[in-house]
């Protein structure tokens, strides 16, 4: 299913975690994608689709409105993934997060309206909802984010409902923590941590184990994003999901993860003081748009202990571009 009218794809962030499993599913779905990133995770991550006359790769910053009005001109769509992400990453240099999360938001919506972008497909978190003592944390409730970097995300989404201009379409998804292998891999999110851990060290460290932890499969969200540009303006316009599958305890999480990697894995549980548990509900985009994950945490451990076993996850403990907030430290961007 595909819009006609959307032909040309502008992804932020597309040489990131989710952003080098999406590219090639735009490429391989028919569209002209522009990719807008600073690369700081290597501008090698796109190599097997560098010579697809449909892929154009933009070394730049999405803080500069000059850059950002050069490249969104005839593209037809963007979907936003750059940000500095996760907590850690965005406290290390809050004002580098605001200015990058925040500000540069409110000049990509307003550029993105006022040169006929017709869908914007803004990646909001989960996160926004902070913590909920309910079964299920729907779409409907409270935003409560608990850090600068999920208050940020939920401003963002204000932003948009603010510039609301027709003929400018705009859709927020809110996705659990994204786990499974990219080809830029990070090694700072639960599953793959533990993954990562269980591989290399056949010890899987627990910290509490009761929290649970929302997680959706990258090759879902990927598949989401793709599926976001051909759905009627009707359906999505205006409209905010969650977008999870597993909502599972952590020692569950860790258990399934010992499965997966099938040797001599111990699992040591210790106490913590961070008790935030999360359960979203994933119901309505499934009611309304007929969206439904295929890909469990299970998958996921087992896509990474294949790619371990390839050999295409060298230095996964000292590497620094695994790890968000260690490429950070050693880019000190500003």
């Amino acid at each position: 299913m595909t819009d006609p009218n959307i032909q040309s794809v502008l992804v932020t962030g597309g040489a990131g975690y989710v952003g080098t499993v999406l590219v090639p599913k735009l490429l391989a779905a028919g569209y002209r994608v522009k990719v807008l990133d600073l690369f700081m995770f290597g501008e090698h991550v796109l190599n097997p689709y560098k010579d697809d006359p449909n892929l154009e790769q933009i070394k730049g910053d999405i803080r500069d409105r000059e850059t950002v009005e050069k490249e969104i001109r005839g593209c037809d769509a963007v979907i936003h993934l750059a940000c500095i992400s996760n907590d850690p990453s965005f406290e290390l240099d809050p004002d580098l997060g605001k200015s990058i999360n925040y500000d540069a938001f409110i000049g990509l919506v307003e550029v993105s309206r006022d040169q006929g972008v017709r869908r914007f497909v803004y990646a909001s978190s989960s996160s926004v909802y902070g913590i909920k003592d309910v079964e299920n944390v729907t779409e409907e409730l409270a935003l409560e984010p608990l850090t600068d970097y999920s208050k940020y995300k939920a401003m963002c989404e204000d932003i948009l409902l603010e510039r609301d201009t027709p003929g400018f379409n705009w859709l927020i998804l809110r996705p659990a923590t994204v786990c499974g292998y990219s080809l830029r891999l990070r090694l700072d999110l639960t599953v793959n941590i533990l993954t990562n851990h269980a591989v290399t060290n056949h010890l899987i460290k627990v910290f509490g184990g009761e929290q649970m932890r929302p997680n959706i499969h990258i090759e879902d969200m990927t598949d989401l994003y793709v599926k976001s540009l051909g759905w009627s303006d009707d359906k999505i316009n205006g409209r905010i999901f969650n977008a999870g599958y597993d909502n599972k305890k952590v020692i569950e999480i860790a258990e399934t993860v010992k499965d997966a990697v099938g040797e001599d894995v111990d699992i040591v549980t210790t106490p913590t003081d961070d008790n935030r548990s999360y359960h979203i509900s994933s119901a309505k985009i499934g009611r309304e748009l007929g969206f439904k994950p295929a890909k469990t945490i299970r998958d996921a451990a087992f896509d990474l202990v294949a790619a371990f076993k390839a050999g295409n996850i060298p230095g996964s403990m000292t590497d620094n571009h695994y790890y968000n907030i260690k490429t950070m430290q050693q880019l000190n961007l500003k």
